[in-house]
């Protein structure tokens, strides 16, 4: 459905992504993860046409977005990280106005608009004015806005980017119900949002492609052994030689810090039914099993040295930073008011164009 091959841009002799080269099938959730100033956004911009490559190829759905960028973009559904809007707009008016820059015949407009609200759980606030409303749901208005023309390919960028924990579940439970017929592509700095929405991940850093596959794979690639928790009372002395001996179990420990408890080292095999069977078979008191994997942030962390994701700022942000003033045209801020977004704060100050002026993305 997607298909990105040999990817690659360049600011003067910085290169901001390098040679990226992947593909994501039909309703699938791909998440791209790296610290801020990787190549997740420049990557995204070219994968939406908003940047031209310097070198390399995109297709969606079979369709080249150099040689036919119309039909491409037909396809291909976009929220960038900070959401184009007219705040003195009512939301319906705005998917209307949407509609009409998509190309949807008069006949079709209605439908899709309620089609869109009603997926992005817009109706309550049809008629009400996208100024009066919390960033979440103007999070919701952008993508109402990405899926009106039915999309096969959703492209989101930062999705929950300076929202409330509330507001996170919020988008992350549309995300996934969105990703059930369509191909979407998620780019992110957020590493739970990764476990939780995407089948599989890619991970970039400093403009290359470093790992992909399965949150599983991911791990197993990483060299991150499973252990599981064991804690006996009345358990006999030979006892860390009865559970090393179970098989799957690498290396058996005791934790001095906690009486009777053994950490056992193992690969991907679950052992916890092996370990329950010879408690009971011994009549050994149980208090504990636990199973503890190594966390996509381990993962993260082993992979690209950053102790956490969104650290390092390079070149690559910092253009993606001055692009904005076209990409988030028009503006979602009151001009007379600080922004939202902490990310955007220090480096834009944008006013609130006209609608007649103003260009949508």
């Amino acid at each position: 459905m997607i298909e990105a091959r040999g990817l690659t841009r360049r600011y003067g002799e910085f290169t901001a992504v390098r040679d990226i080269s992947f593909s994501v099938p039909d309703r699938e959730i791909l998440g791209i993860l790296g610290p801020n100033g990787a190549g997740k956004t420049t990557t995204i911009r070219m994968m939406t046409g908003f940047l031209p490559p310097t070198a390399g190829q995109v297709t969606l759905d079979g369709v080249d977005l150099h040689e036919h960028p119309n039909q491409a973009r037909k396809k291909l559904g976009y929220l960038p990280e900070n959401v184009a809007l007219y705040p003195e707009m009512r939301v319906v008016e705005y998917l209307r106005y949407r509609a009409r820059l998509a190309g949807l015949a008069r006949s079709t407009t209605q439908n899709a608009i309620d089609e869109a609200l009603a997926g992005c759980l817009l109706e309550p606030v049809r008629s009400q004015i996208i100024s009066t409303l919390s960033k979440g749901y103007r999070q919701r208005v952008g993508l109402a806005a990405a899926i009106l023309h039915g999309p096969r390919v959703l492209i989101l960028d930062e999705p929950t980017v300076g929202l409330d924990p509330k507001q996170i579940i919020a988008i992350r439970e549309l995300i996934k119900s969105l990703g059930k017929d369509r191909t979407l592509l998620l780019s992110t700095h957020i590493l739970p949002e990764v476990e939780q929405i995407c089948d599989r991940v890619l991970i970039i850093d400093r403009g290359s492609l470093i790992a992909e596959g399965t949150p599983s794979e991911l791990r197993a690639k990483s060299g991150g052994k499973v252990e599981v928790r064991v804690t006996l009372q009345d358990h006999s002395d030979d006892a860390a030689d009865l559970l090393g001996g179970l098989d799957g179990v690498v290396d058996v420990r005791r934790d001095e810090s906690t009486v009777g408890r053994f950490r056992l080292a193992c690969g991907e095999q679950d052992i916890r039914r092996d370990v329950f069977e010879l408690v009971v078979d011994r009549g050994w008191a149980l208090v504990e099993l636990s199973e503890q994997r190594l966390s996509l942030e381990e993962v993260f962390v082993r992979l690209t040295g950053e102790s956490q994701p969104g650290e390092s700022q390079t070149m690559e942000s910092q253009t993606a930073d001055s692009d904005r003033f076209s990409e988030a045209s028009p503006s979602d801020a009151d001009p007379d008011e600080p922004f939202e977004d902490a990310d955007t704060e220090s480096s834009i100050q944008e006013s609130t164009p006209e609608p007649a002026q103003g260009r949508e993305s």
